[in-house]
């Protein structure tokens, strides 16, 4: 099978995303081309997601739109990896006979081997690959990067020990498993050595970072090694559980100029009934405390969080309950999830399923009112200054380039445009915010 050609799907978290990048990586190393166009592809690998029902359903659309390009294009072999067979491998082999071979989140390292059987001649006896899902990737693993050339995620551990009681991820990706400080500053240095200047932190928990290591590693020590490596400019921290959020993390972002001003705290909600019920550590007075405590540590902080609405048992005061304490908190950025019933979870049993009605109305309500806390909380920062990172050309009358503050992520944020001399992505300048909309900044370029 050398020179066959190879086309990767990714769907899912930034998490997924790594481990695509991985395979894509062992993959070129074992003679495969990775190829953009699936039109012209030998081979399709799909990296799935499971988390809630909108995954799923992406996931399942996507192997069949696949599955329709193999019958009718150059295609030979379907192949589908991640969260969706580890979880559903036996039943994925019976209803979807047009997959060639399903492999769960442990069989990354073994990618290539598996996909060259698959000429043999035993290749239609064993379709299903599905182990223990304890794969964790460390620096010796080499990533083609599918993310512009100036950023990268770095997935500081693998797994999740909380059990909260809505999750699927303990099933299908393993107990928590930090990497060790050295492999990861290892790994950020080869990204830094290759232009990367954003480094983005991802785990199923960052804050759980290094509680199963020996000795005093924790996502402080971490973030001063990371901020000292020569050629990163902006370190982000995503996915931080709300009790777990030191004072000794909130002190590393302030010491450290490199670490975004920015911290990513999925609250989920904040009544206490429903919290005990989600098995969430924390009650809602710790996370009001968090919060306040991030804002007097770190002052200017923008903060994010993600919802569940719809969880078994909200009833109509429980979800005002949450919704008074939006208005009150003014998050900077805020998503809303329908909560999911996933089969295998402690929730999917509970009594008091709320109809999908109410979930969408629910969801609605919250993300209206945080349009408006968007809209006043961006246009407080007009005339302000901040570092703007470029990530392209702007088709906007009147702004040259579009990119991000650090109180922006990528993807999930809104972003800022920028009118400003010639540059190039990854170049990271000066700019005064002119105006602004619901989601998005507007601004020029200033000295610096």
């Amino acid at each position: 099978m050398e020179k066959k050609k190879i086309h990767i799907v990714s769907l899912g978290c930034p998490k997924n995303l790594i481990d695509s990048e991985v395979m894509a990586a062992i993959l070129f190393k074992d003679g495969f081309q990775i190829t953009p166009r699936p039109e012209e592809a030998d081979i399709i690998l799909i990296n799935t997601c499971t988390f809630v029902l909108p995954a799923k359903e992406e996931s399942i659309d996507e192997i069949f739109r696949m599955a329709r390009m193999k019958k009718e294009g150059k295609c030979r072999y379907l192949i589908i990896s991640g969260c969706l067979p580890q979880r559903y491998g036996a039943i994925l082999e019976k209803e979807i006979p047009e997959v060639d071979l399903f492999l769960g989140t442990g069989e990354i390292p073994n990618i290539a081997g598996l996909i060259r059987k698959l000429d043999g001649k035993d290749s239609g006896t064993h379709r299903s690959f599905i182990g223990k899902p304890d794969f964790l990737m460390d620096s010796s693993y080499s990533r083609i990067l599918s993310t512009p050339s100036y950023m990268a995620y770095l997935k500081i551990a693998e797994g999740c020990s909380n059990h909260c009681s809505y999750c699927v991820i303990p099933l299908v990706r393993g107990r928590l498993r930090s990497r060790e400080v050295g492999d990861i500053l290892k790994e950020t240095a080869l990204l830094a050595n290759v232009g990367v200047k954003e480094i983005i932190l991802t785990a199923q928990e960052t804050t759980a970072y290094g509680r199963d290591l020996k000795g005093k590693s924790t996502l402080a020590t971490l973030m001063k090694g990371l901020a000292s490596i020569d050629g990163i400019r902006w370190i982000r921290l995503l996915y931080t559980y709300p009790v777990n959020i030191t004072s000794k993390i909130l002190e590393t972002i302030v010491e450290e100029k490199k670490i975004c001003k920015y911290i990513d705290i999925p609250v989920q909600h904040i009544d206490d009934d429903i919290l005990k019920s989600m098995n969430r550590k924390g009650s809602s007075q710790s996370i009001k405390d968090i919060i306040r405590k991030s804002r007097e540590i770190i002052p200017g902080v923008a903060l994010r969080t993600s919802l569940i609405v719809g969880f078994p048992g909200e009833t109509p005061e429980k979800f005002n309950r949450l919704l008074e304490f939006i208005k009150e908190t003014r998050f900077d950025h805020l998503g809303v999830f329908k909560y999911s019933q996933e089969e295998g979870t402690k929730a999917a049993k509970l009594p008091f399923q709320v109809s999908e009605e109410e979930k969408e109305e629910r969801r609605n309500i919250i993300m209206e009112e945080q349009s408006i806390i968007s809209y006043e909380i961006n246009q407080s920062l007009t005339g302000s200054v901040h570092e703007i990172i470029i990530e392209e050309k702007s088709d906007i009358p009147g702004y040259t380039h579009v990119g991000r503050l650090q109180r922006q992520s990528p993807d999930i944020d809104g972003v800022t445009y920028v009118n400003a001399q010639e540059k190039t992505p990854g170049d990271i300048i000066n700019c005064r915010i002119t105006s602004a909309d619901e989601y998005d900044l507007y601004a020029e370029e200033v000295g610096s």
